[in-house]
């Protein structure tokens, strides 16, 4: 694969220190089905200027989760160019719906859509604004984006985090035919097979789950409800607790300010609680790498270092 960057070490790292970068978080609802994933994934293989910088697959969730980055460049008329990532990031969606069925899809996980959640987050010289830019260029396509509140709202409007098979899990199309959200954009009347896709950008958010040794899911959602702002924990913390493999459950901890409340805190304070009801925790971990390692990574794998 050749690439077109400077070869003197001294334009390299200035072209390193002024580029936009967005990066992009693409959740998708399926980790068995092998063919679906590489077909996925082959479609994100075609344009050197947008990088797979991670993944992440859980089998218990039956999710996946792909960490994409591109370098955003401005054309002659000084207009960001997208293309290179907004048509990788539409080339993903189309396959997974090519490939994938929501109506028989069962998993641990909630989820409203095939191809879940999209967020776009700016990374080193880029700004929000240009990632939400991008994100309703992606929405428009995509025709699917509900707009104007926050991701847990929204969730919370469409009985996301109601599980419907089991008290534990979510299996097919959970909602009616038709939405009782309008979308801002895309029709009300929801294809079964695919579900609904949420877009959006933001600052920075981690993913951090602690796992729980218990299998009895109440105690973990209890805890969860304790750490979180929401239940009058923890600031800029949302948590849920969830069934996590056979006779296992962790709390899902999505950190709205990690350089605020960071995953220590998080940890230590599930740990204090647990230990109240007589239960003991596992060290918890991360679902895709920091902004920082993010950014070193794509530009080694662009062979600029």
């Amino acid at each position: 694969m050749n690439f077109d960057y400077p070869s003197n070490k001294e334009q390299k790292k200035t072209l390193k220190e002024q580029s936009m970068l967005i990066c992009c978080k693409l959740y998708i609802s399926e980790s068995c089905n092998t063919a679906a994933l590489d077909l996925i994934e082959q479609m994100a293989s075609f344009d050197h200027k947008t990088i797979v910088v991670n993944k992440f697959k859980d089998a218990a969730y039956n999710r996946i989760g792909y960490t994409l980055v591109s370098r955003i460049v401005h054309g002659s008329s000084g207009e960001p160019d997208y293309i290179s990532l907004r048509q990788i990031v539409l080339a993903m969606v189309e396959a997974a719906y090519q490939t994938i069925n929501l109506e028989i899809h069962l998993g641990a996980h909630p989820r409203l859509g095939v191809v879940d959640h999209i967020v776009f987050h700016p990374l080193s010289q880029a700004s929000l604004e240009e990632a939400a830019w991008l994100a309703k260029l992606v929405a428009a396509d995509i025709a699917n984006k509900l707009q104007g509140k926050a991701l847990d709202t929204v969730r919370r409007e469409l009985g996301y985090f109601q599980p419907n098979y089991k008290g534990s899990q979510w299996f097919g199309w959970p909602l009616p035919e038709v939405l009782p959200v309008q979308p801002d954009i895309g029709p009300s009347m929801v294809p079964q097979a695919r579900g609904i896709t949420i877009i959006g950008a933001s600052r920075w958010v981690a993913t951090y789950n602690v796992p729980v040794t218990t299998a009895d899911v109440s105690l973990t959602r209890k805890i969860a409800r304790i750490i979180s702002a929401r239940g009058g924990g923890l600031q800029s913390v949302q948590a849920i607790g969830l069934i996590h493999g056979e006779a296992s459950t962790e709390i899902v901890c999505i950190l709205l300010e990690p350089n605020l409340i960071g995953a220590d805190q998080v940890q230590n304070q599930i740990e204090i609680i647990a230990a109240q009801e007589g239960l003991e925790v596992e060290k918890g971990y991360f679902t895709d790498f920091s902004p920082e390692m993010i950014v070193e990574k794509y530009w080694k794998l662009t062979s600029l270092d």
